[in-house]
C-alpha cells in the first residue's frame, strides 16, 4: 500500500493513493493563517509584549508602527500589502492583500524581522475553528 495517510480532527486516518496537490487543498482556509492541508494545525501570529493574537491587518499595522515599520503605499495598485523600516533600509515585509490569505510563511517573515516581538504558535484549543 503506497500513498499518504491523512488524519482528520477526530484522529481517523484515511489513505490517499497517488496524492496530488489538489487532494490536500481546501477552497477556503478554516481560520485565517491556517495551512491548507487537511489535518494540518493552524498557526497564529502572537505579539509577545502583550501576549496578543493578531487577528487583523489593523492590529498588525498598529504593532508594526510601534516598532518603526511604515506602510509602503504602492501607486500601481499592487496585490501586496508592504511595510518597510525606512527609505534607507532594505528591510521589507510583503503580505497578501487579504488577511484571510495570510499563511505561516508570511508570519515567519514578520517574526524573523522582529525577533523579540512576534512569535508563531498553534492556537489554544478553545480558539479552534471547529470546537467539539
Amino acid at each position: 500500500m503506497s500513498g499518504v495517510w491523512i488524519f482528520d480532527k477526530k484522529g481517523v486516518a484515511r489513505l490517499v493513493t497517488n496524492p496530488t496537490r489538489e487532494s490536500f487543498e481546501q477552497k477556503e482556509p478554516p481560520h485565517p493563517g491556517t495551512a491548507t492541508a487537511p489535518g494540518a494545525r493552524p498557526r497564529v501570529l502572537v505579539y509577545l509584549p502583550a501576549n496578543e493574537v493578531i487577528r487583523s491587518y489593523a492590529e498588525l499595522e498598529q504593532r508594526l508602527a510601534e516598532l518603526g515599520w511604515t506602510r509602503y503605499h504602492n501607486p500601481n495598485g499592487s496585490e501586496l500589502l508592504q511595510f518597510h523600516r525606512s527609505d534607507d533600509s532594505a528591510h521589507l515585509i510583503s503580505l497578501p492583500s487579504s488577511f484571510n490569505n495570510l499563511k505561516s510563511i508570511h508570519m515567519y517573515d514578520i517574526v524573523v524581522k522582529n525577533r523579540s516581538f512576534f512569535e508563531v504558535r498553534e492556537p489554544p484549543a478553545c480558539d479552534s475553528p471547529n470546537p467539539q
